[in-house]
């Protein structure tokens, strides 16, 4: 059953515990791992155990600085500590009784149930590389992470073990004439450790009797021995089986899990048995804390309101809305790799709003946070202003080890953790640190991100948007709407390949770059202005307890403020004149007013004295 393809890791550790004196394994040993001879998912300590014995070693040592000696018998370690003791005698005929040289004085070595301090372990590990015995011994220190502390300021203690462990390695004698040494491993010291940067390096560089071993995360095969393997054990609502198209997508939205992952998943399963859930809804109440995804809550129905919901709110903007709606309908079919799409990790949607200021870049990307989350507060803003720093990178994925800030994480990082569905929008993407857009290039790419901390981040239930004014102070608005986009793609391109020279981020965005047009058009910014009076309504109705606010002619008035509205700022500059003209006035009047208990209930009339934007407020 098992596929040929797994563990390939300890196949190299098999064949390099063969030939060399010292291992280093590492990478995810946390993890566990299926064992050929036991034919059991073991933590990978016991798997690496059960493999040195297969190979014909008589004992396999463990010893960490907690739990000391384990895997041998106290007899066999008593022996080992009693011949390490008397290597290190010195050989003269005068030793005195009563004196530290005479073997006979020395206590019983402690039992292996007792913790043993690392000199006296690598003492027995020093003798019995050096001075082999006819049985073959592998010395497994596990939790070595633990065992040093920085490598560039070692203590004295740390530089004697390693000057012992170095010296161990190096002298233990080689022949190149026995035959039966040639074809039998020696004694060994294998080290598992998290990372290999956790050991001095002066112990392993450049040294060829050392080799590391790196255990992957698990890939495909070894997930789909798992699940082979565990079939019978998992508890789903139509269990698919080997051979059929949903078996093979369960294995591939496994995608980033470890085994230990796969085996909680199991667990679940079997806790949750009273409520079956599909595998896809199993996965997500694993990941995420619920079962349903806000993706799957989509319907071709919901979908069929997308366009007349956004340009509810972003008025003048057809063609963006179109384009919006397109990416979100192709994740809907999964003809993007997106929502049906299980092997396809990467971000729901990428999109490149470009235009001038106060058009609705940013309105857009609120607006379809609220469709698809339900919730305005779903779109996560990173003001890319304040990353243009060669260092900022470290702001949004967080420091590494060692480092100032490294326990706090990433803001981009801890954001999408709170909040994996959700709309992120990246202001102002131009004024970004280069190394800043490599990040980008990794979450588009892979759909994911590793921060300071060492954790995977998925990104592959958000939508990333970035928004750019890029050419918005060259570009004058042209009468040719498809000129003016033109202008805007070409200014775009120019930015990314010969200033930024991140061409590869025009390349993962494609064809979902989007010009924003410039608003002149006296409707749409009347729309916009007329849109901007709901939220005033709101706030006089909880805060002064009003009625309404009515005009004695509103369309007028708007156009009124409109018409001093600057072309070139768009839907911002119809909010700078609606303070400047209406919400200054107002807030006044409110002020000079000596009883605003008398508002309840009433109604605000704003009087508007001719043609100008000049208004005046009554109570009624």
């Amino acid at each position: 059953m098992a596929n040929h393809r797994e563990n390939r890791w300890l196949e190299n550790f098999t064949r390099q515990a063969a030939i060399r004196r010292a291992l280093i394994v590492h990478g995810e040993v946390q993890d566990l791992c299926y064992c050929p001879h036991t034919q059991q998912y073991r933590c990978v300590s016991e798997v690496l155990v059960n493999t040195l014995k297969n190979m014909g070693f008589d004992h396999v040592v463990v010893w960490d600085r907690f739990s000391g000696v384990q895997g041998v018998s106290d007899n066999v370690w008593q022996r080992l500590m009693r011949n390490a003791v008397a290597a290190s005698q010195p050989r003269n005929n005068f030793s005195m009784e009563g004196e530290a040289y005479d073997v006979g004085s020395r206590p019983t070595p402690p039992p292996s149930t007792t913790p043993l301090q690392a000199d006296d372990f690598l003492a027995v590990v020093y003798h019995n590389l050096v001075h082999p015995s006819v049985e073959r011994y592998v010395f497994l220190i596990d939790w070595s992470q633990y065992l040093f502390g920085n490598a560039n300021a070692l203590s004295e203690q740390e530089r004697q073990w390693l000057l012992v462990m170095s010296k161990a390695i190096r002298n233990a004698p080689i022949s190149v004439i026995e035959l039966d040494a040639l074809t039998q491993p020696g004694n060994l010291i294998v080290l598992l450790c998290s990372q290999l940067g956790a050991l001095p390096p002066a112990l392993y560089m450049g040294n060829p009797a050392i080799a590391d071993v790196l255990i992957p995360p698990p890939g495909r095969p070894e997930r789909e021995g798992f699940l082979q393997r565990t079939l019978h054990a998992w508890c789903l609502k139509s269990l698919p089986r080997p051979g059929e198209v949903k078996f093979s997508q369960f294995v591939d939205s496994l995608d980033g899990m470890t085994i230990r992952d796969l085996h909680q998943l199991l667990k679940l399963s079997r806790v949750n048995s009273a409520e079956p859930l599909s595998f896809e809804h199993l996965i997500n109440l694993y990941k995420y804390g619920q079962r349903e995804s806000p993706w799957e809550d989509l319907s071709r129905g919901r979908l069929a309101t997308i366009r007349e919901e956004l340009k509810n709110r972003v008025k003048g903007q057809d063609e963006a809305v179109e384009k919006v709606a397109s990416v979100i309908i192709r994740a809907y079919t999964g003809l993007s790799g997106l929502q049906h799409s299980i092997k396809q990790k990467t971000p729901k949607g990428v999109l490149f709003f470009v235009g001038p200021t106060g058009v609705g870049k940013t309105e857009l990307a609120k607006a379809l946070a609220q469709f698809l989350f339900g919730d305005e507060d779903a779109c996560i803003r990173f003001d890319m202003s304040e990353f243009n720093h060669e260092h900022s990178d470290q702001r949004l994925v967080g420091a590494p080890p060692g480092y100032v800030g490294y326990e706090e994480g990433g803001q981009l990082t801890n954001a999408v953790k709170r909040r994996p569905f959700s709309v992120l929008l990246f202001d102002e993407i131009e004024k970004a640190h280069v190394r800043i857009l490599d990040k980008f290039l990794q979450i588009l790419e892979d759909g994911r991100l590793t921060d300071g901390k060492g954790e995977t981040v998925s990104f592959g239930e958000t939508v990333i948007i970035f928004t750019s004014n890029i050419g918005a102070s060259e570009i004058t608005y042209q009468d040719d709407p498809e000129a003016t986009r033109q202008q805007f793609l070409e200014k775009v391109r120019h930015h990314f390949i010969h200033v930024a020279q991140r061409p590869e981020l025009l390349n993962r965005i494609g064809d979902n770059i989007v010009p924003f047009r410039f608003i002149t058009n006296e409707e749409f910014l009347v729309a916009i202005a007329r849109a901007k009076l709901q939220p005033l309504r709101e706030r006089l109705r909880e805060k002064y307890r009003f009625k309404d606010l009515v005009f004695d002619d509103e369309a007028k008035a708007l156009r009124a403020i409109v018409s001093r509205v600057d072309r070139q700022m768009g839907g911002q500059g119809v909010l700078n004149q609606l303070v400047k003209y209406l919400l200054d006035p107002l807030a006044m009047f409110l002020f000079e007013e000596d009883e605003p208990a008398a508002y309840v209930g009433r109604t605000l009339v704003v009087h508007q004295a001719g043609n100008e934007p000049k208004f005046a407020f009554e109570v009624v």
